[in-house]
C-alpha cells in the first residue's frame, strides 16, 4: 500500500525535487501551496504525513499542526526550514511535530524521515 504525503510549500522547485526523491518509494505525493488549500485537502482525504515549509503565505507550521488536529484523519507532521536550527527543532517536537528537515533537502535524510513517519502510528492528540 502506498503512503500518502501532503507537501505544503509555496516553492514549486522544492516540490519537484521532493517528487524526484520519492519516486521509487511506495509513496504518493500531493501538493498544496497554502494552509487553506491544505485544510481543504485534509478534510477530504487521509494522509500519513504532512510535510510543510515552516513559513507559508497564509500562516506557518503551527497553523498546519492545528489543521491536522482539526481534520478527521490524523497524520504525522514534518516541518522543513532552510535554517532548521535547534530552537525550531525543539519547539516543533515539543508541540507535536514528528521531525524537522533542513533545506536544501538531502535525499537519504528525507527518504529515511518520511519512511519512518509513514510507518509510525500517530499518537492521540486529544490531550493537547
Amino acid at each position: 500500500m502506498r503512503s500518502r504525503i501532503l507537501c505544503i510549500s509555496g516553492r514549486p522547485d522544492g516540490a519537484r525535487t521532493l517528487s524526484q526523491m520519492l519516486h521509487s518509494l511506495p509513496m504518493s505525493l500531493e501538493m498544496a501551496e497554502t494552509v487553506q488549500q491544505a485544510r481543504a485537502l485534509l478534510s477530504q482525504r487521509r494522509y500519513d504525513v504532512v510535510l510543510t515549509d515552516s513559513s507559508l503565505a497564509d500562516g506557518d507550521w503551527r497553523d498546519v499542526l492545528d489543521v491536522i488536529r482539526e481534520s478527521p484523519h490524523e497524520a504525522q507532521l514534518v516541518v522543513t526550514d532552510a535554517h532548521a536550527d535547534e530552537r525550531l527543532w525543539s519547539e516543533a517536537l515539543n508541540l507535536g511535530a514528528y521531525d524537522l528537515v533542513a533545506q536544501p533537502f538531502y535525499e537519504p535524510e528525507v527518504r529515511r524521515i518520511l519512511s519512518n513517519a509513514c510507518s509510525r502510528e500517530v499518537p492521540s492528540m486529544a490531550a493537547s
